[in-house]
């Protein structure tokens, strides 16, 4: 199928690996010139390399690095704008300090902020935009562990259908997709790990079904991959997805129940 994003240029913050590289991969193979972003240069740079797109270096936690990334995204004319990167946290209400909260709401809400102020002027002008925000199943089941992630997340899902009402009549869309849980290498390494500390099976075909059944049981049956991810992401980018607006699409194995 033929998704339409031909000659379309994406920034993918918090791409030069995990959900974020996938992402950028599927729009890559869609046909989307895509921009990468990352903190560490030499992983931002090979992951562009590969990919055939264009890389951007900064921490989008510092005000001036981010507004670097952002007008180097300007000026090469990105019109799909896919707000990826935020930094995940443990902690519970009571838990640790404010800085935690503080962290918590620069990398996930004002980071996207700053990348939508400077890009959504020339999607406006251009009459054609896509801006997707990256949230969680936490956002509208918040995890009691996950406090302040849980907190910020909800906000990137109101700011993301905030701007699509902004945005009425422009020809930019704006949408959140919302992952449950989604096996990056990290994640699986994390559990392969608990499970041979207990004696347990740790290769992942034997372990899957197992995490699955005890931290995330779901409809589907298994955790979600990155590629799911980057497939939900590269239809609300496309031109096909011209009347979703404004709209949470959970990708998350029906883990949340719906109201």
């Amino acid at each position: 199928m033929d998704l339409e994003l031909g000659g379309r240029r994406a920034l993918v913050t918090g791409s030069s690996g995990g959900i974020g590289r996938a992402i950028a991969a599927r729009l890559a193979a869609e046909g989307c010139a895509v921009l990468l972003h990352g903190r560490d240069r030499g992983r931002t740079e090979a992951a562009a390399a590969e990919l055939g797109g264009e890389a951007v270096v900064g921490d989008l936690l510092d005000g001036a690095q981010a507004a670097r990334v952002a007008e180097r995204a300007r000026a090469w004319g990105a019109d799909v704008l896919v707000n990826n990167a935020g930094p995940f946290s443990e902690n519970d209400v009571e838990a640790g300090g404010l800085e935690e909260w503080t962290t918590a709401l620069d990398g996930n809400v004002h980071s996207a902020v700053r990348m939508i102020r400077a890009l959504v002027p020339g999607m406006r002008e251009r009459g054609w935009g896509r801006v997707i925000g990256i949230g969680s199943r936490a956002a509208t089941t918040p995890l009691p562990h996950m406090a302040a992630y849980s907190a910020a997340k909800a906000a990137v899902l109101n700011l993301t259908t905030g701007l699509a009402r902004h945005l009425a009549g422009t020809g930019v869309t704006a949408n959140t997709v919302s992952p449950g849980v989604i096996v990056t290498g990290s994640l699986r390494q994390m559990f392969a790990d608990g499970a041979a500390a207990r004696g347990r099976p740790s290769a992942w075909p034997e372990l899957e079904p197992l995490v699955t059944e005890e931290y995330a049981p779901n409809p589907a049956g298994r955790l979600g991959t990155p590629e799911d991810i980057a497939a939900a992401v590269a239809f609300l980018a496309s031109p096909l997805a011209g009347y979703v607006n404004g709209t949470e699409l959970r990708v998350d194995g029906g883990i949340v129940p719906v109201a």
